[in-house]
């Protein structure tokens, strides 16, 4: 008999894929149970609510994705290489994990998730503003809100991403880093 946490790991699994596929309102209980080959109940006794468990999966996902982009971050190096780093890690991470970069992005606005899943996200939206702000007073990228900015880069690396996951290209490491220098010569000073 598998031990609790095996069952969880199947839901969050099952839930993950249902999500990506079919978005969280498209997604009811019951058919996460079957994937996850779990009863009903199963799910409740491990999180309160499918908001519960569509959180529990951002914020693992979300924390993931912020560490391996943090973790040992160059902090003293110049601000094109720390663009690189930081884009080269998105890449890494995208190859590795497509379908919970798929659930992330798919859920990110979403009118469910609560305040630790939102602190997470805030988090690292300050951490790229952070960057921004840094690289523009050294002179190194464009002027302009540095909101945007992070915003305008993101949405270049998260639109070549889903038309890789949506199948219009196929981008290995090479590519998306023929794309970092892509971006950046667009917001380079």
């Amino acid at each position: 008999m598998p031990s609790e946490e095996a069952k969880s790991e199947a839901i969050l699994k099952a839930a993950l894929d249902l999500f990506v596929e079919r978005g969280f309102h498209g997604t009811p209980v019951p058919l996460v149970a079957e994937e996850a080959g779990v009863g009903a109940g199963t799910i409740y006794r491990s999180f309160a609510s499918k908001e519960a468990l569509v959180n529990t999966l951002y914020q693992r996902w979300k924390e993931t994705i912020a560490n391996h982009i943090v973790r040992d971050f160059p902090y003293d190096r110049p601000p094109r290489e720390q663009f690189k780093i930081i884009w080269e890690r998105m890449a890494d991470f995208a190859l590795a994990h497509p379908r919970e970069l798929s659930f992330l992005e798919l859920h990110h606005h979403g009118s469910y998730l609560d305040k630790k899943s939102l602190a997470i996200e805030h988090g690292i939206i300050e951490f790229g503003v952070a960057m921004v702000t840094h690289a523009q007073e050294k002179q190194a990228i464009k002027k302009g809100d540095p909101l945007l900015m992070m915003e305008l880069v993101n949405g270049a690396f998260l639109g070549i991403f889903r038309a890789t996951v949506e199948g219009r290209l196929k981008l290995t490491k090479r590519e998306y880093m023929v794309a970092e220098q892509l971006c950046w010569e667009a917001i380079r000073a």
